[in-house]
């Protein structure tokens, strides 16, 4: 090859090179999208530490992220329930605080943390504010006892509560959830349907009742299994924080975590004779003497009031060889059942109840009837 030609063949190598290089880049980013551009992620979460820019994020599924706000990031406050940014307040970085909520989007860094270019904002106290007017509204539209028949046909559940029937009515538009099975925490009861509603489960449905307040048209049902366990007490261990006991109706042990979360009540002496006489003659027991009276003159209120007022106790206040009623979660096979409540001071209610009839008809008006949807239990 002459020096001509050779001078022609590096002239041409050189101009197409970078074009070679050009598609190598571009075939490269085809079979390897990650590495061509950062990941652009979204994360949900609650806001537990803030420092400068940055946010310590705790996950709903209990991981932290760390949460870098990048200058120039849209931060914007949407109130509980708001679906349209258009309508959201445009807000400043020292507007956050710990406990709000937020939803990040941004690029995810290598070190797994997140370089935020939008955090959206529902404030802690907007949420909290919600939450008691959702209160409020099952505290008056709502109604809660133990579940006596359910008919598919009709889309009809009949309520035992306290000592009358009420009938809840569904339609296509009531939304069902069940709590889990070791859980009586409204935020961990999943969507349901009617057909996983069962005799003996415990329900609370939210909606407009008739004028006796025997009907209501539920627009919202949650239900669940709470198993009553009672008789005495064989065993306590404060360091696990269960209690051992055995069961008059399974009669055997049954053991139960108690928590911070467990409610624990002793009834007065004289409080439980009255409402053995009752359970001795057939009756159930009666609505505290002073709650109030509704237009039809029924009492408006039940046994929750009345227990609201007993004195709490604690695991060191039980002892072996006494007596209680205890409503539980059902529990798993990773974790025993959690009490919701625990009840000493019924040696006289065992005894005029051998059989266990009397758990169910004191028990059940003041278990979950008395705690709405949305409160902790």
């Amino acid at each position: 090859m002459n020096s001509d030609s050779g001078y022609r063949v590096r002239k041409a190598i050189f101009r197409i090179l970078p074009l070679l290089l050009v598609a190598a880049s571009l075939l490269a980013a085809q079979a390897n999208p990650a590495a061509a551009a950062p990941s652009v992620v979204k994360q949900l979460g609650s806001i537990r530490k803030l420092s400068g820019s940055d946010l310590s994020l705790e996950t709903d599924q209990g991981a932290t992220v760390v949460v870098h706000v990048q200058p120039g990031a849209r931060l914007l406050r949407l109130a509980p329930g708001q679906m349209d940014l258009k309508s959201a307040a445009v807000i400043q970085l020292l507007d956050l605080q710990e406990g709000d909520r937020v939803r990040v989007r941004g690029k995810l860094a290598a070190d797994g943390s997140i370089e935020a270019a939008e955090v959206i904002v529902m404030k802690q106290q907007d949420i909290a504010q919600q939450k008691q007017q959702e209160l409020a509204d099952w505290q008056r539209r709502g109604v809660g006892g133990l579940v006596k028949q359910v008919v598919a046909e009709t889309g009809s559940i009949t309520l035992t509560v306290n000592a009358r029937t009420v009938m809840v009515n569904t339609t296509p538009k009531t939304s069902y959830k069940r709590y889990a099975p070791d859980s009586a925490r409204w935020e961990d009861a999943t969507a349901a349907k009617l057909a996983d509603i069962h005799p003996g489960d415990q329900l609370r449905a939210k909606g407009n009742k008739s004028e006796d307040g025997s009907q209501i048209t539920a627009e919202e049902i949650v239900a669940g299994t709470f198993p009553y366990v009672q008789g005495l007490i064989t065993s306590v261990d404060p360091a696990q924080g269960t209690v051992t006991v055995k069961d008059v109706v399974m009669k055997k042990p049954v053991t139960i975590l108690i928590t911070t979360d467990s409610q624990m009540k002793k009834l007065p002496p004289q409080v439980a004779q009255g409402i053995a006489m009752r359970l001795k003659g057939g009756s159930p027991p009666a609505p505290p003497a002073n709650a109030s009276e509704s237009a039809s003159g029924r009492p408006r209120g039940d046994l929750n009031q009345l227990l609201g007022r007993l004195p709490a106790v604690t695991l060191a206040d039980l002892k072996k060889g006494e007596a209680v009623m205890i409503l539980s979660t059902q529990g798993s096979a990773s974790k025993p059942p959690v009490a919701l409540t625990v009840l000493g001071g019924v040696e006289p209610i065992l005894t005029a109840s051998p059989a266990g009839a009397g758990a169910q008809s004191f028990l059940t008006p003041w278990s979950l009837a008395s705690a709405p949807p949305g409160a902790d239990q």
